[in-house]
């Protein structure tokens, strides 16, 4: 049964907090001390493009890229695996999306975007965060975005190894994941099969990644937010749980705060995604126009 609000058990005690988390789309594991995403959060509509990972250093994200591509029922998937920083936070994602539109725009993108999958096609998917070899915490359920994120870690992605767990519905598609899971670069001694589970440890990406990283950004990002969460283990450190590091937080570094209520892959980053796509699709209108329209003029000019 998923979490479409936030009970008890899953809240940090800030009323504030709960309702930006639940807004946001999180709910909040107190046994493992961190958040994670519901199935049905605002997120879901807004889908996959590969230019929404360009967007996530520019905003404070250093992140490990690896999508997975490959088509089932003739349909193109992609499965995509993340991990590193997200500002204040160290976290990981899995996430199943379906072709949703294919687009070629001369001179600014070509590429699909992808639809997040309904809920008759949610994979049972499973996997432990490590950093240094030593496990920061698991997740496990049936779903469409699995995800996890620790509140004040500090982390690089070089640090962070992903040891998942994708149970596919039937063969064919677990065969055809295989297939992806190759042509990306992974060997066969680098996953295995049970059943019609696949599991693999996603440590240094084989994807060549996003051209918003590079090694003087990295550091001047990272070195930022380091910084962030060095401040927040200063103030929260005399505390024993959330609420409490949550309310010193809020009294003695506001700006903390408004981070913490915006953790994750913030909705700027979404928002930045929703303005592409109306970018695009507008791009994509007056390309169309103009063919049509020269071919109406081209035809007149035949007559």
């Amino acid at each position: 049964m998923y979490i479409q609000t936030l009970k008890s058990e899953d809240e940090t005690g800030n009323a504030e907090l709960d309702n930006a988390v639940e807004i946001a789309g999180y709910s909040y594991d107190p046994n493992q001390d961190i958040f994670y995403s519901n199935l049905d959060p605002w997120q879901r509509s807004v889908g996959y493009c590969r230019l929404y990972d360009e967007a996530s250093a520019p905003l404070g994200m250093i992140l490990d890229c690896e999508p997975i591509y490959f088509e089932y029922n003739e349909k193109k998937w992609m499965i995509g695996l993340w991990k590193g920083q997200y500002d204040l936070v160290t976290g990981a994602e899995i996430g199943v999306y379906k072709e949703a539109l294919d687009l070629d725009i001369f001179g600014f993108f070509k590429g699909t975007f992808y639809s997040a999958v309904s809920n008759s096609e949610l994979l049972q998917m499973s996997y432990t965060l490590n950093k240094n070899g030593k496990p920061l915490f698991t997740r496990e359920g049936e779903h469409w975005w699995l995800t996890g994120f620790k509140l004040g870690e500090f982390s690089q992605p070089s640090e962070l190894t992903l040891d998942i767990n994708i149970t596919f519905p039937d063969v064919i598609m677990r065969d055809a994941f295989v297939v992806g899971l190759k042509n990306t670069g992974y060997a066969d001694e680098e996953f295995t099969k049970n059943g019609n589970t696949i599991s693999l440890i996603f440590d240094t990406p084989y994807t060549p990644q996003v051209i918003t990283r590079t090694a003087a950004t990295d550091w001047i990002i990272q070195k930022k937010n380091q910084q962030l969460c060095l401040q927040y283990q200063k103030i929260t450190g005399p505390y024993n749980n959330v609420q409490e590091k949550v309310k010193a937080i809020e009294e003695l570094a506001p700006n903390l705060y408004e981070k913490i209520v915006r953790m994750g892959k913030s909705k700027q980053l979404y928002e930045y995604k929703t303005n592409l796509i109306v970018m695009i699709l507008m791009a994509l209108t007056v390309t169309v126009t103009g063919i049509l329209l020269s071919s109406h003029l081209i035809a007149n000019s035949d007559n």
